[in-house]
């Protein structure tokens, strides 16, 4: 009779042994919280430097008097109970987060900004989105401005376009009737205001520049008053140089006596262009090969100025400039509608 139960192929009697599972936790390799924290200092001067955060989350908290230096991108970052700091926190692909701070100053580039139940805190701010406020009072903004070698990868790193930044469109969650919980930073204050540069030990490596000619991120005037009753539109499309170009074109303008009001970047198809400016064939082929930087700038007679500035470059860079100023207003409305409807999608 034969055996209900059969081995089938295991002749020799024997069962390969189950490899037990290895779970996260259990991992040698896991990250040390301890090793993304910064708690309990009073008076010093701390931080991390490029390569030693890595995307991971970071915690700041209870800290007084503190100068605090992030210098790499980081997944998220909450600032906790901290009362007279000086803080830096380098791209963020998520979101920064202050909460119960008060007489606080930092540089920050996020993805998403929130602060609650703060008070009297300035920030020379760079994010994606709208930065929200919640039960703060007394807080100021400013634009980020900052440099040093590491910085434009740690934004590629963290996703982040240095041509998206929203510093100035400040959502506030409770707003008080008759009163302003918010402000812009004087435009005269600069970053080497707010925040100095590291002078201990283990920062003395750092090549760091606030100088706005240097800045990864471009200085701004957002919200701020204009200059002048006329604008222009330009728009860069995507070339391996067109970083450095726009940088030269935007310190050009500035020698000027221009300013550049925002930036905006993204992709857009040749169909979108020619709906927004009209049927502009030069554009088809150089619309296809990666996203565009819009630039709106402010001053007496900038249209001319942009005009100028486009044809000394000739074909070095693919543009569009606004023709005249009453075509530039119709084309900063209708690219501002455009770019409303594709963020609010």
């Amino acid at each position: 009779m034969g055996c209900l139960f059969s081995r089938g192929n295991d002749q020799d009697g024997s069962k390969e042994e189950e490899q037990p599972k290895v779970y996260s936790w259990d991992k040698k390799d896991r990250p040390d919280p301890k090793d993304f924290t910064i708690a309990e200092l009073k008076g010093e001067t701390v931080g991390r430097l490029p390569g030693t955060v890595n995307g991971q989350q970071f915690i700041i908290n209870n800290c007084q008097d503190c100068n605090i230096y992030i210098f790499d991108h980081s997944a998220s970052v909450t600032i906790d109970d901290c009362i007279g700091c000086k803080i830096f926190i380098g791209p963020s692909k998520g979101s920064v987060f202050l909460r119960d701070c008060s007489q606080c100053k930092a540089v920050i580039a996020c993805q998403q900004f929130r602060s609650r139940d703060c008070k009297g805190i300035d920030i020379m701010l760079y994010c994606d989105t709208q930065p929200i406020i919640e039960s703060t009072t007394k807080i100021r903004f400013g634009c980020f401005h900052y440099f040093y070698p590491e910085l434009k990868d740690q934004f590629a790193s963290s996703g982040l376009s240095a041509y998206n930044n929203n510093w100035s469109n400040i959502h506030d969650f409770s707003p008080v009737p008759g009163e302003e919980n918010w402000s812009l930073i004087p435009e005269e204050v600069t970053v080497a205001d707010i925040l100095p540069n590291p002078d201990t030990e283990n920062f003395s490596q750092m090549k760091i520049s606030t100088e706005t000619s240097d800045s990864v991120v471009p200085l701004t005037h957002g919200k701020r008053r204009r200059i002048a009753d006329e604008f222009c539109l330009i728009l860069f499309f995507h070339k391996d140089n067109v970083d450095e170009t726009m940088k030269k074109f935007i310190l050009n303008l500035k020698n000027e006596e221009s300013i550049l009001l925002e930036s905006k970047q993204l992709q857009i198809h040749y169909e979108d262009i020619s709906r927004i400016f009209g049927e502009l064939p030069y554009l088809k082929e150089v619309a296809k090969a990666g996203p565009v930087t819009a630039l709106q700038f402010n001053g007496k007679d900038v249209v001319q100025k942009c005009q100028a500035f486009v044809k000394d470059l000739g074909t070095e860079v693919p543009t569009y400039v606004s023709s005249d100023p009453e075509r530039a207003k119709k084309d900063i409305e209708n690219w501002k509608n455009f770019v409303e409807a594709q963020f609010s999608m």
